[in-house]
């Protein structure tokens, strides 16, 4: 939060600055004044933000922001003779500056809760662990993309002709959890793969990931031995409960078998 909001008001503070020498020192009037720094404020952070992007909704805040800073400037500059006289604010620049000091604050918490999630106190604060599960929340969203192929019309392409060749080759999967599994221990996934006649796949080649959703930084990769003809099998340790999506990618020569699942997880020593 803190880079975000020194780029945001170290650039408003110098356009604000730009603004002022412009009416202070040349004739131009404050609306021509404000439409000069904003033409020259797009002009130098649209570059530096395309080099070094930011992301769309910081480059939305950013230019919006600073775009209003001259807007305020032009608008308070050409108020000021009708206030001859008068200690009065206007009103209307009052209102829209509030406005958009409340709109820049509310977009800078939001977007750094969403990158970082709250920081440690006021989590505590916020979300105070349960007496069943004393773990701390993490409220950050890292995100997890595991199906990134929708993201390309040609991958997504790909992915259903992968899902075609699959189907028609026939193969069956059937996983599982040897025993229960709880968060910090090792637990046993064994698969069974056969063939379109019920063969076991013998020498595949099988390796897997648990996707944990909204919190990509616990993602455990995990390849599988065959301990028996087509059964593979693999200790596991995933380090929270609740939820989790497992990919499974079985590859025998080039054929490509891949199969998606949810289990739950339950808490260490839970005896439930």
């Amino acid at each position: 939060m803190t880079d975000l909001l020194s780029s945001l008001i170290g650039g408003a503070a110098l356009i604000a600055l730009a603004n002022w020498l412009l009416g202070r020192f040349t004739r131009l009037g404050p609306h021509l004044a404000g439409a000069v720094v904003a033409l020259a404020t797009l002009g130098i952070y649209v570059p530096w933000a395309i080099l070094d992007w930011p992301g769309g909704d910081l480059f939305a805040i950013h230019v919006a922001i600073y775009l209003v800073v001259s807007a305020i400037f032009a608008l308070v500059g050409g108020a000021r003779p009708a206030l001859a006289g008068t200690a009065r604010f206007p009103l209307g620049p009052s209102v829209i500056v509030g406005f958009f000091v409340l709109l820049v604050a509310a977009d800078s918490v939001f977007v750094t809760l969403a990158e970082r999630g709250l920081s440690s106190p006021l989590a505590r604060l916020l979300l105070p662990p349960t007496a069943e599960d004393a773990r701390a929340v993490n409220s950050g969203f890292p995100g997890v993309m595991s199906h990134d192929f929708q993201k390309k019309e040609e991958l997504y392409n790909r992915y259903l002709e992968q899902v075609e060749r699959q189907r028609a080759r026939g193969w069956q999967v059937q996983k599982g959890w040897v025993s229960d599994p709880h968060a910090g221990e090792a637990a046993r996934l064994q698969i069974a793969v056969t063939d379109r006649d019920g063969r076991p796949l013998r020498g595949a080649l099988v390796r897997g990931e648990f996707l944990r959703p909204a919190d990509s930084r616990l993602d455990l990769d995990f390849e599988m031995d065959e301990v028996d003809a087509g059964v593979y099998r693999a200790a596991v340790t995933l380090p929270a409960p609740g939820t989790w999506n497992l990919v499974l990618e079985i590859r025998k020569g080039e054929d490509l078998h891949e199969v998606r699942a949810s289990t739950r997880v339950r808490a260490g020593g839970d005896g439930s």
